[in-house]
């Protein structure tokens, strides 16, 4: 009985470790980006050790790469929360897409996943990771839609699915400079509605 709770006490002290690195790394990529964010900086913004940050992540791009994973993880969730289980897939979509931009307006977010995150992983590592969760995600939208009647039979699902997720993108680099988050929602539902027209 006592190895087990030690065992588990140490499990949590690690997690509470690893956390404190990303939450760390996740403020200094904002802030300074990832090129000039050094291990050294992240390690002392955490209160930790280099030897508690390689413990736990191979590198700084591990690192990073975990940070984004959570981040990508975190949207999709909110994104998946706006919808619900009574929804029209059309209005699924829009409402979704509409939570996608709220989530990425969160500061830093779209620095993140859609500016240090290509650069650094490459556009096929984000891909990975945007497949895992929000990519998924609107698939499943865009497939549920096609299969309901509210999109054309003959719609080419992984082709509309990067079509429309990097319109998504786009938007939220916009917004994020400044563009009208409104006009960009409805830019964005008048694309879908011109879909649904074709079914």
């Amino acid at each position: 009985m006592q190895d087990k709770k030690e065992r588990r006490t140490n499990r949590e002290r690690s997690d509470t470790t690893r956390a404190e690195l990303m939450a760390a790394a996740r403020r200094l990529f904002i802030e300074k980006g990832y090129a000039d964010t050094a291990t050294p900086d992240i390690v002392a913004a955490a209160g930790l050790t280099r030897g508690a940050l390689y413990h736990h992540f191979e590198d700084k791009k591990a690192l990073f790469c975990a940070v984004a994973e959570a981040e990508a993880e975190a949207v999709a969730a909110e994104t998946e929360r706006a919808v619900s289980d009574g929804m029209r897939p059309r209005e699924a979509l829009i409402k979704g897409g509409d939570a996608y931009l709220s989530a990425l307006a969160l500061p830093g977010r779209t620095r993140l996943l859609l500016l240090d995150g290509p650069s650094v992983l490459g556009r096929t590592g984000m891909d990975e990771i945007d497949n895992r969760h929000g990519t998924r995600s609107l698939r499943g939208g865009i497939l549920f839609a096609v299969r309901a009647g509210d999109l054309p039979q003959n719609l080419p699902i992984e082709e509309a699915t990067q079509l429309l997720a990097s319109a998504y993108d786009r938007a939220a680099l916009s917004i994020e400079t400044g563009g009208d988050p409104d006009e960009y929602r409805r830019a964005l539902a008048l694309l879908i509605d011109g879909l649904a027209a074709l079914a």
